[in-house]
């Protein structure tokens, strides 16, 4: 008797199985548990909070910056998917939004007085309005950094599903238009903030069809042929086993340090060698590596885990040299640290 009792006023009580409210709330959780999501905020947090350059205060803007930068990571990314080709693709396009945020947007490959940094005086070469180490060492970091590491961590921890497109229609739209207003965000902000410097019109023009060869040769060329589902055919394959990803992650991170290194040397020639060294050196071993038996996306991570923790070391070499370093600095590049391990961590492939 009781236990019919309670269970109709359980029935009577409890909330529907298919209800509204369940719909909504599984419908949540899968947001909040989507690799596009995450793939959305992790490009900002690694691009600009990682980095240094912002302290842990300043967090919220990851609402706004997110809009650029996690919408052209997740649309480089869906866009790479869905055409099933691979990571020169990615690459390239994340080299097309370099261009663009860079030298368009921003404009600080031609500003010299950017942040009253003087970014333009090593290296400056009238005839295009550039300073050559400002120029590979910017671009090289959204390349590697703010596109390719957050896309190759995402993808790390999906499993089947890391080659696999993850935005419907409606989610493909809410992408485009989120990178639309983050550009406008994005140059908004910039030009007041640093002198209302505007870039020639031949400068932005050229940026911009560099940008578009960029894209058509992810797209069309030869990388988008060879490179068919992010995989290397079982013919191109040689015999030879690759490396262990531990020395792949190693590795990675001598590169990253010998770039940091260009970055900080004194003379435009020797900094722009050394970055240069570091960037042919780090392609070089993928490109072989890639090709060798056992590669896999536990491969795949270890670099992508190696250039995050790229930028957490040098976020405390930043804040040591700066000269102006306070408590909310140091503070930060810790709780920065934390949280590149625990992403790390959650990212890590789950089946060997």
């Amino acid at each position: 008797m009781w236990r019919g009792t309670v269970e109709h006023a359980v029935s009577m009580t409890s909330t529907p199985l298919h209800s509204p409210e369940l719909h909504a709330h599984a419908g949540f959780r899968r947001i909040l548990h989507s690799p596009a999501i995450g793939l959305f905020f992790l490009s900002p947090l690694i691009a600009e909070f990682f980095l240094g350059d912002f302290p842990i205060v300043l967090l919220p803007l990851i609402v706004p910056l997110s809009l650029w930068y996690g919408g052209c990571a997740l649309g480089i990314r869906e866009t790479v998917r869905r055409r099933h080709l691979g990571w020169p693709s990615i690459l390239l396009l994340a080299a097309a939004f370099a261009v663009v945020e860079e030298g368009v947007l921003t404009m600080s490959l031609f500003n010299p007085d950017y942040a009253h940094l003087h970014l333009l005086a090593s290296g400056y070469i009238p005839a295009l309005g550039i300073g050559v180490p400002w120029t590979v060492f910017v671009l090289t970091l959204h390349i590697g950094w703010s596109i390719a590491t957050p896309i190759a961590l995402i993808e790390s921890s999906q499993g089947a599903r890391a080659v696999q497109p993850w935005l419907r229609r409606r989610g493909a739209v809410c992408t485009a238009v989120a990178v639309v207003v983050g550009a406008v965000i994005v140059f908004a902000t910039n030009y007041p903030a640093y002198g209302h410097f505007l870039a020639s019109p031949a400068q932005v023009g050229t940026c911009l069809l560099i940008a578009a060869v960029l894209v058509a040769v992810a797209l069309l060329g030869p990388s988008a042929v060879s490179r068919r589902s992010g995989q290397v055919e079982r013919g191109e394959r040689s015999s030879r086993k690759t490396l262990s990803p531990w020395i792949l992650f190693a590795l990675t991170l001598i590169g990253g340090a010998v770039f940091e290194l260009g970055r900080r040397a004194d003379g435009a020639a020797l900094a722009t060698s050394l970055m240069l060294i570091a960037i042919v050196a780090v392609l070089t071993l993928l490109g072989i590596a890639s090709r060798w038996v056992g590669w896999s996306s536990h491969h795949r991570f270890a670099v992508a885990s190696a250039l995050l923790f790229t930028y957490s070391w040098n976020a405390f070499v930043s804040t040591a040299t700066s000269g102006s370093a306070d408590a909310l600095a140091w503070i930060s590049d810790v709780i920065y640290l934390l949280a590149a391990v625990a992403i790390a961590w959650r990212c890590r492939p789950r089946v060997r």
